[in-house]
């Protein structure tokens, strides 16, 4: 999984847009896009959507669907879950999570919602958006073994400079200032810890290809797994960004066959190189990369 897609759920046009985006993960938002005024219509519409998904025979080349409810300190989320639970949406993205037990008390609520509407227990997995309050920042290590639903965590950094009463969460480059770097590095450490896909945050300017494929770079060179978009256009960039080359999967596959060859020992050399176990997991994990965006674009 590369690209996330948001679309607002109250938007036929848009849902329609993001389907033949070529994402491979469709964000259908009942949160921050959708006025409080508009919340009833966004559940509406993304129950019409997975409807629709479940009577179409889409031979894989869909894009998973996950449905952000809205933040568990409001009155909206159970009347979130109890609209689109029935239409078992690939997963449930939590935002403004403060810890762990965040993900458990949803857990906790979409287990009974399943057991009521005959799905099968743990069907519906679970991301979250981990940064966007101050006080998350200091439960980041808290993520582990809190659900076998738990598969992916990304950041945020619009909430959190709101939280933090900031002019801007960027320089006059158009680079994160401190307090959002660290909130990026602490939310890789958590999700990597936790043993679930690091996603990295939104560019918010999507008229800015070249800043865009920059900052997805720096992500995929410091180990996120893929990347939020808030615009169609910005899919193709992040997937290509995020499908490894064949130049890296070459030198992968090299990586492995040396191990094998020497029957998986610690250490091989390898064109003057010494290389360990964790050379060997870093490639496996790229030729696992290669393969699932090659089958999300067949």
């Amino acid at each position: 999984m590369r690209s996330f897609l948001f679309v607002p759920a109250d938007s036929e046009k848009k849902r329609a847009k993001g389907l033949d985006s070529g994402t491979d993960v469709l964000i259908v938002d009942l949160e921050d896009s959708v006025a409080l005024s508009n919340k009833q219509a966004g559940r509406e519409g993304a129950a019409a959507l997975l409807s629709e998904r479940q009577k179409t025979d889409t031979s894989g080349k869909a894009p998973m669907i996950i449905v952000r409810m809205n933040a568990l300190d409001t009155d909206l989320w159970q009347d979130d879950l109890a609209a689109i639970v029935p239409g078992a949406p690939d997963a449930i993205m939590v935002p403004k999570t403060i810890s762990g037990a965040c993900i458990a008390k949803v857990c906790h609520h979409l287990l009974e919602l399943e057991l009521r509407h005959g799905l099968p227990e743990g069907q519906i997995k679970l991301m979250n958006v981990a940064t966007e309050t101050a006080a998350s920042m200091f439960n980041l290590g808290t993520y582990q073994n809190v659900s076998k639903r738990f598969f992916a965590m990304t950041w945020g950094a619009e909430d959190l400079s709101a939280d933090l009463g900031a002019l801007s969460n960027r320089d006059t480059q158009g680079h994160y200032t401190t307090p959002y770097l660290l909130a990026r590095n602490l939310m890789l450490l958590g999700a990597v810890a936790a043993e679930v896909l690091p996603i990295d945050g939104i560019y918010k300017d999507f008229r800015d290809d070249e800043g865009l494929e920059q900052e997805a770079r720096a992500a995929l060179r410091d180990g996120f797994t893929g990347k939020l978009a808030i615009h169609p256009a910005q899919v193709p960039i992040i997937n290509n960004v995020f499908t490894p080359t064949e130049s890296d999967l070459s030198d992968a596959r090299a990586v492995v066959k040396a191990f094998a060859d020497a029957g998986n020992p610690g250490v091989v050399g390898l064109n003057g190189k010494m290389l360990d176990r964790p050379h060997l997991r870093q490639a496996e994990r790229l030729i696992a990369r290669a393969e699932a965006a090659r089958s999300n674009a067949s």
